[in-house]
């Protein structure tokens, strides 16, 4: 049975599980404040995809195979930190290294040297993001364990749902932020996803 207490419970788990989703959307918007809508989207709706996927299979698994899902618990954190080190690091990489500079005539007729840092983020670096963001939510399905197969669908949706929101706002923000830092932004967005993926280990450790 679908009640308010359900959907409600839903919400707070989505609102909870889709922090880490928004500062590394965040970090998204920094690293390309030229995103277009299109793009926007799909990049939310990737984070989306995977938050309502993993707390799905978190209760799939605990419903076949809970002692595998057990043993693999321990090694969540470490996962999340080597994907998030991976992409932080090549984000780093990018901003140092990719600029493209050329010169322009300015409205005075001057030469200007104009640059251009801003790389877009690619499909791999975006699963794995999607990846690192969410494996914790395969924890979830250990929480909803005695729902029936539509009361999971429901909840997992509600969760899918809040993060697209939460994703979408995210990367505004840090589009906002990226026209302002020009070329420091990509450097700020690595280093922000290198600090999500220790915070995750840290959390996840203690």
């Amino acid at each position: 049975m679908i009640n308010v207490t359900l959907l409600l419970t839903a919400a707070g788990l989505g609102a909870g599980l889709a922090m880490d989703a928004f500062s590394v959307s965040l970090a998204d918007g920094l690293h390309e404040p030229r995103m277009k809508l299109p793009r926007l989207c799909a990049i939310a709706a990737t984070f989306a995809l995977f938050q309502f996927a993993m707390p799905m299979i978190g209760w799939l698994l605990v419903s076949t195979a809970a002692s595998y899902f057990t043993a693999f618990q321990p090694f969540i954190p470490y996962i999340a930190l080597a994907l998030l080190l991976f992409i932080g690091g090549k984000m780093l990489w990018e901003g140092v290294h990719s600029c493209k500079c050329e010169l322009k005539e300015n409205e005075d007729g001057e030469q200007v040297l104009v640059c251009d840092c801003t790389t877009r983020l690619g499909f791999g670096s975006l699963l794995l993001q999607g990846v690192a963001t969410s494996i914790d939510a395969l924890s979830v399905g250990f929480t909803i364990a005695d729902y029936t197969p539509l009361q999971a669908f429901v909840s997992c949706l509600v969760i899918g749902v809040l993060t697209f929101g939460i994703c979408f706002a995210g990367i505004l923000i840090g589009k906002k932020f990226g026209t302002k830092l020009e070329g420091k932004a990509a450097i700020f967005g690595g280093v922000i996803l290198i600090a999500i993926g220790i915070e995750i280990f840290l959390t996840g450790i203690l």
